[in-house]
């Protein structure tokens, strides 16, 4: 299979250098192994012919036979576009080239039967086909029976060069009939057997010419099988591995959490709180190193359930760190825990890049020596110069902010034994993309929000209700409360979003003259920003007019009005977490979604959604239905998946029954030297193109 497979494309009969060069430019094709990976993206059915009196509104793509009975080129040299009439014992219809005029006239004739297959628009009356596929009608032509057609992505350089779609399909089929084509398989018999799959020799033929949708559906599961399998399979070696070389400080005590429970948790635990403490805590006595990814929407109290498990390691005699992605955060982080930790008779500290020289240098000494239990910090926590007494437990808040290089840089600081590691994220990830992105952490999940919240109550309106909008803010304000104002800034340095922001705020600050206002935006000064902040937090404005940077950390519990301007051009993941700013107190909250009257059916289905539902785990959900992997993870994650064929949003059926087949041939042969994963073993081997973002180390 490897020598076929790698035989350079320029060898197949009928592609030669010239070809070569163009598809290799073109589609990246440089072997005869990358031409058969380059899979149709569609199939046409050719078994049917349409008449042009039968043509519809909302017809697809159609074949039609005819006579073409004129020809002629309209518009002016540079813009000349071809216009033939192909007239058939119906009616007729217009078909039309702006692309390649000239060459088609030379290739045409009036008065010949051909077959055409393209997609009709109907203007003015009368219906049109934009470069139709065309050829002469000849009595094979006239009877063919392909319903699956297959259509491959192609450029318009190749078309002009004449390597279309279907000259693609030629070459396809050409490599496919070689005799020397065979396909090593990779997946062992028994398991082929027990889900009842097809082979991959058959898979690859049948992808590109299927004779009916069953041929079709089977090749599509076995190579989305494939794929899934084979990153699952990966997966669960890293953690088997990590198990064996990575044996985790075993924490038994825990009289600090008891003390806490007992003399100072101000609030009863949820029911989802209570099972993330014990998944943790399992993690903690096992013997393995933790390596665990904590999810919970905003205001799940994500934080206070780090802290009992913090609770844990100081018990056991050990130093336990917080990281998170802003100072701001940082410094909310380290209040919270340290009106619970001063109680407790706890040392406490912070480090960021503000912290005055002289007490930071305290700080590190103390650490050092092991005198803090508690050490709460941005990434100023992994410079070389922090160094620990004995770090057991690594806590990282929205962990996607950090690289894989900095939060290695904080698993390593502890010389004897690699920390306890768990990593929080407010932005609830789908369940079949977490398991293919953190596939090797451990995940816990805070689906329940504390009692006595109350859920925030989202609405839509229009710039036409501005005024409605102005007379609410005006309301709450006097009441004492505060309202976030958020624009859209795309990219810093488009003029128009900034334009837009301080239009905004001139606005606000002509309709509410006398309220004090804080304005914050990414071309500020950081410590600019941290002051306006600063004086939002501390309840000395009443409104903070800003873009996206206080998406993640500001926690005001007096906020309690999140408008979004322009909310259409927000994903739906950004329009959750802005929402999750407000809803922190015992009043009511409320987010209002202003938009323009016309919107993309999918902005309008965002907004619906939000409108909907405050889940945060079905808002993920509908996110990955609506963006796809990529788009929802962000490039440096998305290049995690490299799928070719499986869509994680569509094929979780499929995902599942593929994890559950990698952990188990995992679990009962770590290693695959078993004669029956011989096959496995020979691919797997090979095969190192995936890398796990979840990786910590």
């Amino acid at each position: 299979m490897a020598e076929f497979f790698e035989t350079k494309i320029e060898f197949l009969k009928g592609v030669g250098p010239t070809r070569a060069k163009l598809l290799q430019e073109e589609l990246g094709i440089f072997t005869i192994g990358d031409l058969i990976n380059h899979f149709p993206f569609r199939y046409e059915n050719r078994s049917q012919f349409h008449r042009i009196s039968e043509l519809g509104h909302e017809e697809g793509f159609v074949q039609i036979k005819g006579i073409l009975t004129s020809l002629g080129l309209k518009g002016q040299a540079r813009k000349q576009r071809l216009v033939a009439e192909f007239r058939d014992d119906t009616g007729s219809l217009e078909l039309v080239w702006f692309k390649g005029a000239s060459w088609m006239l030379k290739k045409l004739k009036t008065g010949l039967p051909y077959v055409i297959y393209g997609k009709p628009s109907l203007f003015n009356g009368v219906y049109s086909i934009s470069h139709p596929e065309i050829e002469i009608s000849t009595p094979n032509s006239d009877s063919k029976t392909d319903s699956f057609l297959p259509v491959y992505h192609t450029t318009e350089k190749l078309k002009r060069r004449y390597v279309d779609s279907k000259a693609l399909a030629k070459m396809v089929k050409t490599a496919l009939n070689l005799a020397s084509f065979d396909v090593t398989e990779n997946v062992d018999d028994y398991l082929l057997q027990r889900h009842q799959l097809i082979t991959l020799k058959a898979a690859l033929t049948w992808i590109h010419f299927p004779e009916d949708q069953k041929q079709l559906s089977k090749a599509l599961e076995r190579l989305k099988f494939n794929e899934l399998f084979f990153i699952q399979l990966k997966i669960f070696q890293e953690k088997s591995d990590r198990k064996d070389k990575h044996q985790g400080i075993i924490f038994t005590k825990s009289q600090l959490v008891n003390d806490f429970y007992t003399n100072h948790i101000p609030f009863e635990l949820t029911d989802a709180q209570k099972k993330v403490i014990k998944e943790i805590y399992a993690d903690l006595q096992s013997g393995y190193q933790m390596n665990r990814l904590l999810q919970g929407d905003v205001g799940s109290g994500k934080t206070i359930t780090a802290f009992i498990c913090m609770l844990i390691a100081i018990s056991n005699g050990y130093q336990t760190s917080i990281m998170a992605p802003t100072e701001i955060l940082a410094t909310q982080h380290y209040q919270g825990l340290a009106e619970f930790s001063d109680l407790m008779g706890l040392r406490t500290a912070l480090v960021t890049g503000s912290t005055k020289k002289s007490l930071k240098n305290k700080n590190l000494a103390e650490l050092q020596n092991g005198q803090l239990d508690i050490i709460v910090g941005t990434h100023a926590l992994i410079e070389d110069k922090v160094k620990f007494h004995n770090l057991g437990l690594a806590v990282i808040d929205e962990q996607h902010r950090f690289g894989v290089a900095q939060r290695a840089k904080l698993w390593s600081k502890n010389d004897r034994h690699y920390p306890h590691v768990l990593v929080m994220t407010a932005t609830p990830i789908p369940r079949t993309l977490a398991m293919t992105l953190y596939g090797d952490l451990e995940i816990s999940t805070i689906d329940q929000l504390p009692q006595g919240r109350k859920a925030i109550k989202t609405s839509h309106l229009t710039d036409s209700h501005r005024l409605k909008l102005f007379g609410f803010i005006k309301k709450q304000i006097e009441e004492g409360r505060q309202v976030y104002i958020v624009y859209p800034l795309i990219e810093e340095s488009e003029k128009m979003d900034y334009k837009d922001l301080m239009d905004g705020y001139e606005s606000i600050s002509r309709a509410f003259p006398n309220t004090p206002i804080s304005i914050v935006h990414g071309k500020m000064k950081a410590a600019d920003k941290e002051w306006e902040m600063k004086r939002f937090v501390e309840g000395k404005t009443s409104i903070m007019v800003a873009t996206t940077v206080i998406e993640v950390g500001v926690n005001v519990p007096n906020a309690t009005v999140m408008v979004i301007e322009n909310a259409e051009r927000f994903g739906l993941s950004q329009l959750h977490q802005l929402r999750g700013r407000v809803g922190r107190g015992a009043d009511q909250s409320y987010c209002i979604l202003m938009t323009g009257p016309k919107m993309s059916k999918e902005a309008r289905e965002r907004v619906k959604t939000m409108v909907a539902t405050t889940d945060g785990f079905k808002i993920a959900e509908k996110d990955l239905e609506l963006r796809g992997p990529g788009d929802l993870m962000g490039t440096q994650q998305s290049g995690v998946l490299d799928l070719k064929v499986a869509d994680i949003s569509t094929d979780g059926e499929l995902l599942k029954l593929a994890r559950e087949t990698a952990r188990e041939v995992i679990e009962s042969d770590p290693k695959l030297e078993r004669s029956h994963h011989h096959k496995i073993h020979a691919y797997h081997n090979r095969d190192k193109r995936h890398l796990l973002w979840s990786n910590i180390s």
